[in-house]
């Protein structure tokens, strides 16, 4: 038996909507895990604060230590037992956003660490308190180093995001799996949906380099 692409490309409006379904889905929880990020990062940045330290290392651990697949079934199986019913598209905006915002933590803390130590005394010297020199100095010259990696982070959410498929979200891979229901065309759908992902990846990729060689350009990466 050949292949036969014919159903994938009949379905391909529906894949397309799914492809977009999944681009607004990883870019909402990239906005969701980067400002968890941000504000767990500089939590495990002050062990004096025990209680603030404590619960931002332990959320890190628990989230990096277990499967993304589990903490979607634990938002949209688990919570309905407490009468805690979100929408399939919420459960999977927060499964992703709250795991990807432990592994941004990591970033925003290794980009804030970068920073030279003697800019922060110099500020507090100028009479700045801590919050305001973090706000106005440190802070905004992280962010510029933490664009690279949070770049990376991005395209793993995209490759990531196929899992909430199981959630019944029509993202691209439960798009797909409609089509193989009626087709019985696994390896020809599939191979369309590895191909759409990898331009997605490809197309993030790109528009990230370009970001970068202008950072680069500006001497903002240096």
């Amino acid at each position: 038996m050949g292949l036969d692409f014919s159903p994938a490309l009949a379905g391909w409006p529906a894949l397309l909507g799914g492809a977009l379904v999944t681009v607004q889905i990883t870019s909402l929880s990239l906005v969701l895990g980067c400002v968890l990020g941000l504000l767990v990062g500089i939590g495990r940045l002050h062990p004096a604060n025990r209680v603030v330290y404590a619960l931002c290392t332990g959320y890190v651990a628990v989230i990096r230590g277990t499967p993304l697949l589990v903490q979607l079934f634990l938002l949209f199986f688990g919570l309905p037992q407490f009468d805690i019913l979100l929408p399939a598209m919420v459960c999977g905006v927060l499964g992703l956003g709250i795991y990807s915002g432990a592994y941004v933590s990591e970033i925003v803390r290794g980009a804030i660490q970068s920073i030279d130590r003697g800019q922060m005394a110099a500020a507090q010297s100028l009479g700045m308190g801590y919050s305001t020199a973090m706000r106005t100095i440190i802070v905004p010259q992280a962010l510029v180093r933490m664009i690279p990696p949070l770049g990376n982070e991005f395209i793993a959410l995209i490759k990531n995001s196929a899992l909430v498929s199981l959630l019944t979200i029509h993202d691209l891979m439960h798009e797909g799996q409609k089509i193989i229901s009626v087709s019985y065309r696994s390896l020809e759908v599939y191979l369309v949906i590895a191909v759409m992902y990898f331009v997605l990846t490809g197309l993030t990729a790109l528009a990230l380099r370009r970001i970068e060689k202008r950072l680069s350009a500006g001497g903002f990466l240096q």
